[in-house]
């Protein structure tokens, strides 16, 4: 959620570039479509289908795996990867088919495998790879079962619908009130293009969404709307300071180049991830209660 950057207007291809991506810093033509395509597909599966979207959920968490992998792997830092990913299928499809008891045992299995595989690799610094697996089936596949644990009721596919609608709000509120006023950093150490002024704008748009959502989609009362919003603007807030600590620390701008005008899979997770649960909680035992 981009605050203020100074952008030189220069001629020829710096420029022209420069011009496209603006104050955002991003190519906002290519993000726009493809945030669009992604949308499309989601919400397509999500509502029509929701075997697909768990499927789909599933696949997109193994590529995620992969780059955050990847992306410690530049650092020497080898995340044991076979029984992540294998981690990651059997937390998520179990939470889909089973519930929170799965989603968490298959946590543990993943830990101890983890843990076990590694014992067959000479090379040192066993605790550094071992800690590394576990925090990505930690903040991966398990914060995106939450997604799955919501899509098991009835009312499932607008649950999910509520955590998307929320994030999306917040970066878009984020992205133009910072562009337009930003003007003081909230952590300049980590991310110096968020700010306060863009705080308040995701603040202002993801609770009015999480209102509307509220109100129309669970017929619940307005005010357990701004209890979501605000959980889930603080959630993606964090979750968007947290992946850029971690790429601050690992010196990249981007996980990968997977998406264009987003960067890889993780850079549209960041905020999605963290608050999956927190939304999990709200509508569990605010919203829907």
């Amino acid at each position: 959620m981009p605050a203020t950057t100074h952008v030189v207007m220069t001629d020829g291809p710096t420029g022209s570039r420069s011009r496209r991506h603006g104050r955002a810093g991003r190519d906002l033509r290519a993000a726009t479509l493809v945030g669009v395509g992604l949308g499309a597909v989601v919400l397509s599966s999500l509502f029509l289908l929701e075997a697909a979207f768990a499927g789909l959920v599933v696949v997109v968490m193994v590529v995620a795996v992969w780059e955050l992998a990847t992306a410690l792997g530049a650092r020497s830092i080898q995340v044991p990867v076979v029984p992540v990913v294998l981690g990651t299928v059997l937390m998520l499809v179990g939470a889909y088919l089973g519930g929170g008891s799965p989603l968490l045992v298959g946590l543990g299995l993943t830990v101890a495998a983890v843990c076990a595989w590694r014992l067959g690799d000479p090379r040192p610094g066993y605790l550094r790879d071992v800690s590394a697996g576990i925090f990505t089936s930690v903040y991966v596949p398990f914060l995106a079962g939450f997604a799955l644990l919501m899509v098991r009721p009835d009312d499932g596919a607008w649950r999910v619908f509520a955590l998307l609608v929320v994030v999306v709000a917040s970066d878009t509120g984020g992205l133009f009130a910072g562009v337009l006023a930003g003007r003081h950093p909230m952590a300049p150490s980590v991310s110096p293009k968020k700010s306060w002024e863009g705080f308040g704008g995701s603040l202002l748009l993801g609770v009015g969404a999480a209102v509307l959502v509220a109100v129309f989609a669970f017929d619940a009362p307005w005010w357990t709307g701004v209890v979501l919003g605000v959980v889930g603007v603080v959630g993606a807030t964090l979750g968007d300071l947290g992946e850029s600590l971690i790429k601050r620390d690992l010196g990249i701008k981007d996980m990968s180049q997977l998406l264009p005008g987003h960067g890889g899979l993780m850079d549209r997770l960041d905020s999605l991830l963290p608050t999956a649960p927190l939304v999990w909680l709200v509508l569990e035992y605010v919203v829907t209660a």
